[in-house]
């Protein structure tokens, strides 16, 4: 009986081991499999680490003193040295707000003529800032600098002159996790969720639906293989491409956008192991439903991309969404792994995120794969 056993078991490992070497060759023949792993990943983290940016630097800005005083040009001063403005003289309001108007600069700040009077006079800022509004983000952004200048330079002025602060309340700040404020290190952690779950998903019902289209599938299905053996060969390669172009995106982040890593390395892999265990099972899912590429493709892209496009936390703060979109959000894989990216990558190893997060892939990917061996038969119907 055990040798029985032996001998079933070598044949059954003969069979997979044929059947995983014929998906890897198929993968090394058609180079959309390989561009898909490799090179999409490449185009996405250059695109959005260079190109997609939520941060405001060099915010076109004009600048009025009404009756030019040391104190006011010291001020301004400011705006003409930072990073955020390409900040321009404007001789009186009229002529800045008309180019405000024109779009030639988004903001105007306005030193009153009794700037230098009321500064010493009274606690208030003598200081208007107009913004153009049109990008509520922007405008946020544009206030929150100019304040931020104001508190700077009152801090320099009362050093240079050995005095307290006027200001009732003095705001000292501190930013954790990403104290340079930098979007990159927000979008790229992010982004490796959106190039695994095209790569899981997509991929695999593409390439699955192909296969029908082709009719290799039905060859497949008239010899020995259980169907087992069939969704393990169609799963293994893709997992293994899946985890390169995890490492590649891994490697782009660490060294060409200098996202930090303040995690373990291991939790990391287990955590995108897991994620991709759960795509892999959504693309094999909807290969079982729709047998062309063009079909596999548009669900794909419905129910596995946008979701986690939209509602992973990957651009959009999710809090500050509609509860009925954060409940459906938590049927979004990618919504927990991209808390789990952003904590390995920026926070660093806090487990009682890190284990809820996991807690939910690993349930997600046994329900899927209990759907996909229930859903699976070896027949053509």
């Amino acid at each position: 009986m055990n040798q029985n056993r032996k001998q079933n078991f070598l044949r059954m490992m003969m069979r997979v081991r044929g059947l995983v070497t014929k998906e890897f060759r198929q993968i090394l023949r058609d180079p959309s499999s390989i561009s898909i792993a490799f090179v999409m990943p490449v185009v996405l983290l250059l695109l959005f680490g260079y190109g997609v940016s939520l941060d405001a630097k060099h915010i076109k800005m004009g600048v009025v003193q009404q009756s030019p005083s040391v104190e006011s040009a010291d001020f301004a001063s400011h705006f003409y040295r930072s990073q955020y403005f390409d900040a321009s003289h404007y001789d009186d309001v009229p002529s800045a707000k008309e180019a405000m108007h024109q779009g030639a600069i988004q903001a105007v700040v306005i030193l009153k003529s009794s700037f230098t009077q009321d500064f010493y006079s009274q606690p208030t800022a003598p200081v208007q800032l107009l913004v153009n509004g049109v990008n509520s983000n922007t405008a946020n952004l544009i206030n929150g600098y100019v304040q931020a200048a104001w508190q700077v330079w009152l801090s320099d002025y009362a050093l240079k002159h050995g005095s307290t602060l006027t200001q009732p309340v003095q705001q000292l700040t501190r930013i954790w996790f990403n104290s340079e404020v930098n979007s990159s290190y927000f979008l790229v952690p992010g982004l490796i969720a959106i190039v695994m779950t095209l790569i899981g998903a997509l991929l695999t019902a593409l390439v699955v639906a192909r296969e029908w289209e082709r009719g290799t599938m039905e060859a497949l299905l008239v010899t020995p293989v259980s169907i087992y053996e069939i969704l393990f060969s169609k799963v293994f390669p893709y997992f293994v491409l899946g985890m390169g172009g995890m490492l590649l995106s891994l490697l782009m982040a660490l060294y060409l956008f200098h996202v930090p890593l303040r995690g373990s390395l291991w939790v990391l892999l287990l955590s995108s192991a897991l994620f991709l265990w759960v795509a892999l099972s959504m693309g094999i899912l909807i290969s079982t439903v729709g047998r062309t590429q063009f079909v596999a493709g548009q669900i794909a892209i419905l129910v596995t991309f946008l979701p986690a496009f939209l509602l992973s936390g990957f651009i959009f703060d999710l809090h500050s969404t509609p509860l009925v979109i954060q409940m459906i959000s938590h049927i979004v894989p990618a919504h927990y792994f991209v808390a789990l990216l952003q904590s390995e990558f920026l926070a660093g190893d806090i487990f009682w995120i890190i284990l809820p997060n996991l807690l939910a892939l690993l349930v997600m990917g046994v329900v899927l794969t209990l759907v996909v061996l229930k859903k699976s038969h070896k027949r053509l119907d």
